[in-house]
This record gives C-alpha cells, sequence and structure tokens, in this order.
C-alpha cells in the first residue's frame, strides 16, 4: 500500500472525514502533519501544493487534492487502485 501523508488542522471537519475514509479504504500508516502545531508546516504545505487550506493529500509522492478531491476519487473507483499501486 502506498504512503500516505495529509495536511491537517485538530478541527478541520473535511480532515477528520478524509481520514475516516482513508481509514475505511484499509490506510493503517497515515503521515499526519498538523499545519496548526508545527511552525512553518503551512507555509511548506502551501510551496507544494499552491494550497491554503486543509486537509491536503498525498498518496505516494501524487498530491491528490483536498476531502472532496478524495471523495471524488473514491466515487471513480480510482483511489483503492492508487492505494494499492
Amino acid at each position: 500500500m502506498q504512503t500516505v501523508k495529509i495536511y491537517t488542522t485538530a478541527t478541520c471537519p473535511y480532515c477528520i472525514a478524509a481520514k475516516q475514509l482513508l481509514a475505511k479504504r484499509g490506510v493503517t500508516e497515515l503521515i499526519e502533519i498538523r499545519v496548526d502545531q508545527l511552525a512553518g508546516e503551512r507555509e511548506k504545505m502551501m510551496a507544494l501544493t499552491q494550497r491554503r487550506t486543509v486537509p491536503q493529500i498525498f498518496i505516494g509522492a501524487t498530491h491528490v487534492g483536498g476531502c472532496d478531491d478524495l471523495m471524488a476519487l473514491d466515487s471513480s473507483g480510482a483511489l483503492l487502485p492508487m492505494l494499492n499501486s
């Protein structure tokens, strides 16, 4: 299974929903980077993604976007193959 990295904050409902979906799809190891706790991480996230909002999700080296993007990948049937590649 691919490594999944997710930039989050503690109270973001979209972050929670994204993590729940990933768990439902079998992701057991998640690298979570809390931009509300770690100084400079939001700036790093913005440099990588050109986006300010959380969550920002990476599967392997691929930036898949935010929660809506992850849900769309799942709905299209592309999420599981991406996770398992």
